[in-house]
């Protein structure tokens, strides 16, 4: 090696060091990033956190409660849940304590199966109620594959979140195997103090009724999931006339093809100074409680 190749290569050698000297300098500063990153979901420490994603024209709702532990209700139709659930819990969160899947339609429960490839799941709420079709069989597989415990529900049932926060299975309180599957949709109401919501599924008029029937004046809930997009099919008056919400919030995608909401819910909602809310205008809707009010986030 020559005097210039020396020169040459010295050089090199303190350009490397510097470079590296400089990264130990930013590295402080690169692990304020990350950590930001981390936090980046959109819950609050020590409150109840309740996030209606933005999945288009299906359903996907999810909840931490002030402990940290986390449920998703649905998954919406396809891939695109991934994007909302990690805008809400933060890019490096990969567990879902429980997954909820109220039935097995595509809308529903489509976007589980990349929730089971990115996240790992503790334990899965579903009904006897099952699908041929493709989307189900893989949804199914997943969870096998996932080896999560599964429980089948049953009205009375109570999942404990932590910090106050609980579930309670109000629908099915029976087998569902045979019902056709909108209306085998696990219902569901999740209470924190004195705030509550109320999540419906797909369920149509005939089992809202019949909770009427069998819960009357205990189905008074702040926040209601309104049943199947917003379609005329569900959200009967007697049963609004019950839960008495102070918001009701739809799921549904922009100008899709099915109309929903019906105008016919939406203005009852109204006449019921009902304040609505809906995915397709507003994007995802978060909703907090400390235990005694909500706040639209």
């Amino acid at each position: 090696m020559n005097k210039t190749d020396k020169l040459i290569s010295k050089r090199l050698i303190i350009l490397v060091l510097l470079l590296c000297s400089a990264g130990l300098a930013w590295l402080p500063e690169f692990a304020g990033v990350f950590e930001q990153l981390s936090d980046a979901g959109v819950c609050p420490e020590e409150r109840l956190c309740v996030a209606f994603l933005d999945v288009g024209q299906g359903d996907s709702i999810f909840i931490e409660s002030p402990t940290g532990q986390q449920m998703l209700i649905d998954g919406g139709r396809n891939s695109s849940v991934l994007r909302k659930l990690s805008d809400v819990m933060g890019f490096f969160d990969k567990e879902i304590d429980y997954v909820l899947a109220t039935h097995p339609d595509a809308d529903h429960v489509g976007g589980l199966v990349d929730v089971f490839d990115r996240y790992q799941v503790g334990q899965v709420l579903r009904t006897e109620n099952e699908s041929e079709t493709p989307v189900w069989q893989a949804v199914e597989n997943r969870i096998e594959a996932e080896g999560s415990q599964i429980t089948y529900v049953r009205r009375g049932q109570r999942f404990d979140l932590g910090g106050g926060a609980v579930i309670e299975i109000l629908f099915p309180d029976m087998d569902v195997e045979t019902l056709e599957s909108n209306t085998s949709s696990i219902i569901v109401r999740l209470s924190y103090g004195e705030t509550s919501f109320l999540f419906t599924g797909d369920s149509p008029k005939s089992i809202e009724e019949y909770l009427v029937l069998i819960e009357g004046e205990h189905l008074k809930t702040d926040v209601l999931k309104v049943g199947h997009h917003g379609s005329r099919t569900s959200t009967s008056e007697l049963f609004l006339d019950e839960v008495a919400p102070a918001y009701a919030v739809i799921s549904a995608g922009k100008d899709n093809q099915y109309g929903h909401p019906h105008v016919e819910v939406t203005d009852m909602l109204f006449n019921h100074g009902v304040e609505t809310l809906s995915t397709a205008e507003q994007g995802t809707i978060v909703l907090t409680s400390d235990g005694k009010e909500l706040v639209l986030k």
